[in-house]
């Protein structure tokens, strides 16, 4: 009930949607032959959940609320999954802490509000996670099988959730499970990746969309060794508590917490991936920990006071400032519907768009059209037509014609996309502009600049 409560609170954040959620609001109400199409091109690491959303949509055209709720929805059955896991391995009170602890983590109250992937991931996660515990107490092969079927689908949806069935591995490890259940969860792992097969024969044949990922040792490795240090912590602090210990509950939690984050961090010294959402159901392993040291400080009736009073506390940090600022418009990277009112101020009946580069097209995607029916000057086929994630553009020398016929040209430009996306229309676009045109006008919408430039001398 609480994650519920959370996720509809604020749920449209006042109008606003950022350019992830925008890709999935325009792919969900293309048309079903030309989404598959489409997913042959780009983006078929999310294709399932594209399907998905492409049913919810044709069954109730909700708008944001239409796009958020799975999300949220998705997320309040991962916060049963995480209590009942808590629950099972270390008591009735420890499993309520943890689904409170995991309602109110940040990242939680994040993705419970997003129209991606990320939610629904981390829903079957958990619930593989649980399904793997039964499977090792009952050794029943129609429990393995579903097992595998659900990490399976979890691949499916986004193919990093199979990095969660390396820690169930660890685990399996570390509590020193006899061979056979080993044995088990190997043909279960086999099977899960034979079934996530074809998605990420294709995704591999689409990493040029992951191009734009930087890891920073700043920002990603210290959040990591941070949030691995709270694990940590958690452990140290029923450690030093007197009580029965829950060895089964520690061998589960930590990998799940430590693992698949480090996996992809480690990968990424190869080709940079680690993007912390990607990993988002990792965040359950780090609620148990703390659900097992709630549990084990609640034992000793001194510590009962000042256990309650951090609690609380840190419940109204989560909810106060943290759950404010999540659901403000300006909380996300970018705002598209914010970049399209501003496209649609500036642009006058008769002027040409330019988007550089070509991919800032997103940011005119969603309920309301940035571009409003202006001519886009760079634009061979239309995102759809294409069956691309933003359309096809004309070659270099078409785009530099279509650029001189107009008068007034407002570009939409993202800096930081445009020195990673550099080629020879994006080229054709800057040295069009320096030689025919002047900027007369800049403004910043977001992460996104609309300048306005006229042709000639003078403004």
């Amino acid at each position: 009930m609480s994650t519920l409560l959370l996720g509809l609170w604020g749920i449209r954040r006042e109008g606003s949607l950022w350019q992830d959620e925008a890709v999935t609001y325009d792919l969900a109400h293309r048309p079903l032959g030309v989404l598959w199409a489409t997913l042959g091109h780009a983006d078929a690491v999310h294709g399932l959940y594209y399907l998905l959303m492409s049913a919810v949509f044709r069954l109730w055209e909700g708008g944001l609320v239409a796009l958020r709720l799975p999300s949220v929805l998705a997320m309040c059955g991962a916060t049963a999954g995480v209590a009942a896991l808590g629950r099972r391995l270390a008591g009735p009170r420890a499993g309520l802490a943890a689904g409170m602890v995991f309602a109110l983590l940040p990242a939680v109250q994040r993705y419970a509000q997003e129209g991606r992937s990320y939610a629904l991931v981390t829903l079957l996660v958990v619930t593989a996670t649980r399904l793997l515990l039964r499977a090792c107490a009952e050794r029943r092969r129609s429990w393995w099988a579903g097992y595998a079927a659900l990490a399976g689908l979890a691949g499916l949806v986004h193919e990093f959730a199979l990095l969660a069935l390396v820690a169930h591995g660890v685990t399996l490890l570390a509590v020193r499970s006899p061979r056979a259940v080993v044995v088990a969860w190997g043909a279960a792992f086999c099977g899960s990746v034979t079934l996530m097969a074809p998605v990420i024969a294709l995704s591999l044949r689409q990493t040029r969309q992951v191009a734009w990922i930087e890891v920073s040792t700043g920002g990603d490795v210290l959040g990591f060794v941070l949030i691995t240090g709270i694990g940590v912590a958690c452990l140290a602090l029923r450690g030093r508590t007197p009580g029965p210990p829950a060895a089964g509950l520690d061998a589960l939690a930590m990998p799940l917490l430590v693992v698949p984050p480090a996996l992809l961090l480690l990968a990424s010294t190869v080709k940079p991936l680690y993007v912390d959402r990607y990993v988002l159901y990792a965040q359950a392993g780090l609620a148990l920990l703390a659900g097992a040291a709630f549990e084990a400080l609640w034992r000793s009736r001194r510590a009962r006071v000042t256990l309650l009073s951090g609690a609380v506390a840190g419940a109204l940090i989560a909810l106060g400032p943290v759950g404010t600022r999540l659901r403000a418009p300006d909380s996300r990277t970018d705002d598209v519907l914010a970049v399209g009112r501003a496209l649609r101020a500036t642009a006058a009946p008769g002027d040409g768009v330019l988007f550089l580069p070509g991919s800032r097209r997103v940011l005119t995607f969603g309920p309301q059209r940035g571009a409003d029916g202006r001519p886009d000057l760079s634009l061979a086929a239309s995102p759809r037509d294409a069956h691309t994630l933003y359309g096809l553009e004309l070659p270099p020398d078409s785009i530099r014609r279509h650029m001189v016929r107009v008068s007034r040209i407002v570009v939409v430009r993202e800096p930081a996309r445009e020195r990673t996306e550099t080629n020879d229309r994006e080229k054709a676009k800057e040295a069009t502009l320096r030689e025919y045109f002047t900027r007369c006008r800049r403004a910043t919408a977001g992460p996104a600049v609309i300048e306005v430039y006229v042709r000639g001398e003078r403004c």
